[in-house]
């Protein structure tokens, strides 16, 4: 199972979120959990975290070289922990951290799972390679997606 989800959400969405992504790892063994994430700051970390506290494993896709320092300073330590409990780490080869190496890192990502979780409130992306993006390319794929979006949510 993989994430994509917007950056920047308030503290009561990340509670209704991480709330959510409980809810839906306990209907898997953890013995045979994989999320797969590119572990940025926001729902792909904390989906990670959640597959991690459910007894399941993780795979990190790593956009770019250089993705790490375009991350908050303050998730440096969070991203860290991540990286390092990964079972496999996959790389797209690009060394920028660009809106192009985001989409890039998202293809790997959908090409690794069987299905997509996307924090997304169903509106376009804001640049390239957004959630938005990255739903249309699973679609396109054949990966089912499931939108998580709590009632009331907004985005900045």
């Amino acid at each position: 199972m993989g994430i994509t989800g917007h950056r920047g959400l308030s503290a009561q969405v990340e509670r209704a979120v991480r709330d959510a992504f409980d809810d839906e790892l306990r209907k898997y063994d953890p013995a045979e959990l994989l999320g797969v994430s590119c572990i940025a700051d926001g729902p792909d970390a904390w989906f990670a975290e959640a597959v991690l506290d459910s007894g399941g494993r993780i795979e990190v896709v790593v956009p770019a070289e250089q993705y790490r320092d375009g991350l908050p300073d303050s998730h440096h330590p969070t991203y860290d922990e991540l990286l390092a409990q990964a079972a496999e780490v996959h790389h797209t080869g690009m060394r920028a951290s660009t809106a192009q190496a985001h989409m890039a890192g998202s293809e790997i990502l959908v090409g690794l799972v069987d299905r997509l979780v996307a924090v997304w409130d169903g509106k376009e992306a804001r640049g390239y390679g957004g959630t938005a993006d990255v739903v249309a390319y699973a679609r396109r794929t054949g990966v089912p997606v499931d939108v998580l979006w709590p009632d009331g949510a907004t985005r900045d």
